[in-house]
């Protein structure tokens, strides 16, 4: 009789072990499908259509694709007197800030982290830098080709702008969204001061919000023009 039990309870124990090791095996098959089937979002880079700056990733074959927020087309000067457009910057990867050049407190520390990328991409065709003037009755062509020379700013790879105030005001708050939500209830009376750097693809499209004086945010952005590159 006892040796009956113990049999039993031996038939019953197997019984369970085969049954956990089925079980785990059977969730180890879940969770890989789960994972296989799951869009890579580490190897893509998401949009950004709202000033709220929700991050959407959107594949080509979507109806919305065709609709994805992008920059409004535009006319401004750079340092150099050359006029420069959206379309000039079309099938450029570009990081865009706002900036003035006798501002004393944040300007210098995000010029300072912007002059990084303008050295780790000095070989890259590819990529630019648009430093917009958010005092462009004080930054005039003359007024910022000095300041480039000044910082060794490369104006063939970094432009710094200048042009209608209330182009460049309406810009960085209705196309840019420089100052996120906030921007969206200013009008052009009140000036543009933010930190903000934004990460725009080769059709004009924001892909990135970082914080230009903050060196972790210079090295996010880095890696995300990397991650674009390769789209």
């Amino acid at each position: 009789m006892a040796n009956s039990m113990a049999l039993s309870v031996a038939t019953t124990v197997c019984r369970f072990l085969k049954s956990s090791i089925w079980l785990l095996v059977i969730s180890g098959l879940y969770l890989i499908s789960c994972h296989n089937t799951k869009p890579d979002e580490a190897d893509t880079m998401p949009f950004y259509n709202t000033a709220n700056f929700d991050a959407e990733w959107i594949k080509p074959d979507e109806a919305r694709y065709d609709s994805i927020h992008a920059i409004a087309p535009f006319w401004l000067t750079n340092q150099a007197g050359h006029t420069i457009t959206k379309d000039s910057l079309d099938g450029h990867i570009y990081v865009a800030n706002f900036f003035f050049s006798i501002c004393p407190s944040i300007c210098p520390k995000m010029m300072g982290n912007l002059k990084t990328l303008q050295t780790t991409f000095a070989d890259s065709a590819q990529i630019r830098l648009v430093s917009f003037s958010v005092m462009p009755w004080a930054d005039s062509v003359s007024q910022l080709r000095k300041y480039g020379e000044l910082r060794g700013i490369n104006p063939a790879k970094w432009h710094l702008l200048t042009g209608p105030k209330e182009t460049i005001y309406t810009l960085g708050r209705t196309s840019y969204f420089a100052e996120k939500g906030l921007g969206l209830q200013k009008n052009t009376t009140e000036f543009l001061h933010t930190e903000s750097m934004l990460l725009i693809d080769q059709k004009g499209r924001i892909r990135g919000i970082y914080n230009a004086t903050q060196k972790p945010d210079v090295e996010r952005v880095t890696d995300d023009i990397y991650t674009l590159l390769k789209e």
